[in-house]
């Protein structure tokens, strides 16, 4: 059985793992010409992610490429003393399990589990999708699968041709963010160094494997911002009107927008869909039921969700007129939880007064200062996001006995499994 998979970030590759041990020959495209080595920014990973990843034998290499990020230093707008946290102790109390990880590197870690079993076509996109599989590609030649996932993002393409604009389907939650890389002066080691207005967040952290760091910046929106989501000059010019003034240190960072490597910004949205799935096409992760990037946990969710669609898929014998509504059954509870908690999250991150950047800060110091008993009674009415995302369970599917594979198919020229 043939299944083609559009995006390599962490839900395609994921997906293509458990499908191919299950015996679907699965071909994965992706639009970048090759696996993005830039680092990204840096995402969560709870429990039941990592138990995932850790029966795909990659919790090793996650851990070797973990931030580490334990420190935080909180700058209230307005006050000259700033507030500082043990990071490692709110995680450790709030998660049971928990890693931190530049999304790129999760990315190449799950991509480097697949691509021995997984056909890879990079810089590739999919074009059309016919209602009996057929796929037409800008690049490659046509092909025919039995099913076909949109595992591409918020801005999905897929989901785009199967289900319509993205305009119908999102509920903007009256918030953007935007990331960019620069230099690492301050020589963050393991902190995270924030400035906390009403109404915006920036923050700036260093990872230890990575020589540069990442700013990162959350503001509030009455509007969406209009245009196209890859007018970059557009989205820079949004960000200094959001943040100038806010501290002389974060005017420093919003000086390298014109001299960034790598920038990425978007509103903050929820995807609110009534089915992820038509015919023989479903969606997973961002592209079917993105929470709301940043503050919603898709990373994790993301990981879940491909587990549960693949393990589905098995269980019905490949038959997706059975597999893509027990999936959508299955992760249903886990994404509507997933809402509450972005929206919530996204209240605390970006307070709407005064005396909420001064509570953010001071609860952010008085849970590291108590004792662990103490500390944890608070942190279970303060982390409703990790608590959440701990509290997620999935079948345990089982696993076969050997990985399917790719079953004779072969890669157009240059993009096939290995292309760096």
């Amino acid at each position: 059985m043939r299944i083609l998979v559009s995006g390599a970030s962490v839900a395609g590759p994921v997906l293509a793992y458990w499908l191919t041990r299950n015996g679907f020959s699965v071909t994965v495209v992706e639009r970048a010409p090759g696996p993005r080595r830039t680092g990204g920014h840096a995402v969560d990973l709870f429990r039941p992610a990592l138990d995932i990843s850790a029966r795909m034998g990659v919790l090793p290499r996650i851990a070797e490429r973990a931030t580490g990020t334990n420190r935080l230093t909180v700058h209230p707008e307005g006050s000259r003393h700033p507030v500082r946290a043990d990071l490692s102790k709110i995680f450790d109390d709030a998660s049971g399990r928990h890693a931190e990880i530049m999304r790129d590197d999760l990315s190449e870690i799950y991509h480097e589990a697949t691509r021995d079993d997984v056909e890879y076509l990079f810089g590739d996109s999919v074009t059309a999708v016919s209602p009996d599989g057929e796929v037409t590609f800008e690049r490659a030649a046509p092909r025919r699968f039995d099913l076909v996932v949109g595992a591409d993002g918020l801005h999905s393409r897929v989901r785009r041709l199967v289900f319509g604009e993205e305009s119908r389907l999102g509920s903007f939650i009256g918030a953007c963010f935007g990331v960019l890389t620069l230099p690492n002066a301050s020589g963050l080691d393991r902190e995270l160094v924030m400035h906390v207005g009403v109404g915006r967040t920036a923050g700036l952290y260093g990872a230890r494997h990575i020589q540069d760091a990442r700013a990162l910046f959350l503001f509030r929106s009455e509007r969406e911002p209009e245009g196209d989501h890859h007018d970059v000059g557009r989205q820079k010019e949004l960000l200094r009107g959001a943040f100038t003034g806010l501290h002389p240190q974060v005017d420093r960072w919003l000086d390298e927008l014109d001299r960034t490597p790598a920038f990425y910004f978007d509103s903050i949205t929820q995807l609110r869909m009534d089915t992820w799935s038509r015919g023989r096409v479903t969606l997973v992760g961002d592209a079917g039921y993105c929470p709301g990037a940043v503050v919603g946990g898709s990373t994790s969710l993301a990981v879940v969700g491909a587990y549960v669609l693949a393990g589905e898929l098995a269980r019905a014998g490949g038959d997706h007129r059975r597999a893509f509504p027990a999936y959508e059954r299955e992760m249903a509870e886990h994404v509507r939880g997933s809402r509450a908690v972005a929206l919530s999250a996204a209240g605390t991150l970006l307070p709407t007064s005064r005396l909420g950047v001064w509570g953010l800060a001071q609860g952010a110091r008085l849970i590291s200062a108590l004792p662990t008993g103490p500390g944890r009674a608070l942190l279970r009415l303060t982390t409703r996001s990790a608590r959440f995302h701990d509290s997620v369970t999935v079948d345990d599917y089982p696993l076969p006995a050997a990985p399917g594979g790719r079953k004779g198919l072969t890669s157009a020229p240059g993009s096939g499994p290995g292309t760096d």
